[in-house]
């Protein structure tokens, strides 16, 4: 189901982006936009792990260093059908992780200092798994994919407004039609974009939630961990980017009311809800 909704999400963003060159930017803006576009998020894909895990100041772990978290890592990997991932630590007190890289064989999973300290065994590796079905749904790849496109609506809606503003024409001029409402649509387009690329986002958590727990064979236990996870991030700040943020398997970040609409994660209840009904075929309270 929320493969099903990915792909609807996808569709609408292609859609928009059809919409929005074809009225406000022409053709020509549209081509030229989608293509600058693609190019910063290849790069931001393809550099993508070396970039993060830079911003915060993770260090690569080896064996010796952390044998318990390699081996829990090893045993799921090998069960899922993965390569090892690198493991890395960030020198942070907020409980968090995140996986990153552009594909399977060159993926990297980072945890907190934090986490390591208010975990069982069993629920960090609920957390391991949640990472790793990241990892083997390319979602990497998903979120670039999307982040293109609204990066591309984005800057077709500025073109057009910097063309508006020194009496440029556009599409919508040329036809007669009405600036206002051409203004309106530069406006509303890019909050509408940012809206679909987080609820895609909010999508992916859920498939690495039920992935993370049938990997792990435990759901209740990455339940349990997104819980104090949960708590904790609200407790203890993070230095991070809002440009990060949906990397994380909590949101490192606060914020309620109207941003939720821009949350990169759903609601901590649902995710909680739905590992509890693949023990219970049900909710519990």
């Amino acid at each position: 189901m929320n493969t099903f909704k990915t792909f609807l999400l996808m569709f609408a963003l292609t859609l928009l982006l059809i919409f929005i060159g074809g009225m406000i930017g022409g053709e020509g803006g549209m081509i030229v936009a989608f293509i600058f576009a693609g190019l910063m998020n290849f790069v931001s894909y393809w550099f993508s792990d070396k970039i993060v895990l830079k911003i915060y100041r993770a260090k690569e772990l080896s064996r010796s260093d952390m044998p318990r978290l390699f081996h829990m890592t090893e045993e799921m990997t090998g069960r899922a059908g993965l390569p090892m991932p690198r493991l890395y630590l960030i020198p942070s007190d907020q409980p968090n992780a995140f996986a990153t890289g552009r594909n399977p064989q060159h993926a990297a999973v980072a945890v907190t200092n934090g986490i390591l300290k208010i975990l069982s065994e069993d629920e960090l590796r609920g957390v391991i798994a949640h990472e790793l079905a990241h990892v083997k749904h390319r979602d990497i790849l998903v979120a670039s994919v999307a982040a293109t496109i609204a990066g591309a609506i984005s800057m077709i809606a500025s073109m057009a407004k910097w063309a508006l503003i020194f009496g440029g024409r556009g599409a919508d001029n040329r036809d007669g039609g009405n600036p206002l409402a051409a203004l309106a649509m530069m406006i509303v387009a890019p909050i509408a974009a940012m809206m679909i690329q987080m609820a895609i986002s909010r999508s992916r958590e859920f498939l690495a939630d039920e992935g993370g727990a049938k990997m792990a064979g435990n759901p209740l236990s990455l339940a349990s961990a997104l819980k104090k996870l949960h708590i904790k991030a609200e407790q203890i700040p993070m230095e991070a980017t809002p440009a990060t943020a949906h990397m994380f398997i909590v949101s490192p970040l606060s914020g309620g009311g109207f941003l939720k609409l821009f949350s990169t994660h759903p609601p901590m209840e649902e995710r909680v809800a739905r590992l509890e009904a693949m023990v219970y075929g049900r909710a519990i309270s």
